[in-house]
């Protein structure tokens, strides 16, 4: 294991936490977009989106590495895979003056509950944190450590 290998940890897991803040900024930006996709001759709203993210997977050898040493595993952090669609229905919601409206007077409104995605900022926010608090403690062991050698 590298002496860098907590700090690009440790980045790799702020750049996602970012990315997925970015991502329920953006839902929260389009929760009464009711003309995002034009499919099949007709308007659809906008649909939520989902961060999907996935551990970093070492090679084979770095793995037979470890083993040989017979050290723990350590983790090579985390990479997002994809930005998926949240396939929940979408919002009916009676308007009949709303232009989107249908026949019926319903108005089909995107599937983006700003509650949830108020919680999902949250969490995401102190992981974020979280991940700076490591970030730093590691950078002020490093410096320690290179003080020892004064």
């Amino acid at each position: 294991m590298s002496i860098f290998q907590s700090l690009n940890t440790t980045a790799s897991a702020l750049t996602a936490q970012r990315l997925r803040m970015d991502v329920i900024s953006s839902n929260m930006a389009n929760v009464d977009t009711t003309r995002a996709k034009f499919v099949d001759g007709q308007w659809q709203p906008y649909r939520r989106k989902l961060v999907v993210m996935e551990p970093n997977e070492g090679s084979f050898s770095s793995y037979l590495q470890v083993a040989m040493n017979s050290r723990s595993a350590v983790g090579n952090g985390v990479k997002v895979t994809k930005i998926i669609e949240d396939e929940t229905p979408f919002k009916l919601v009676y308007d009949p003056t709303h232009p989107d409206a249908n026949r019926d007077g319903y108005v089909q409104l995107p599937n983006v509950d700003p509650l949830k995605e108020m919680v999902d900022l949250m969490s995401a926010t102190r992981s974020y944190e979280a991940n700076v608090t490591v970030f730093n403690a590691t950078k002020g062991m490093l410096m320690k450590a290179l003080e020892i050698g004064k």
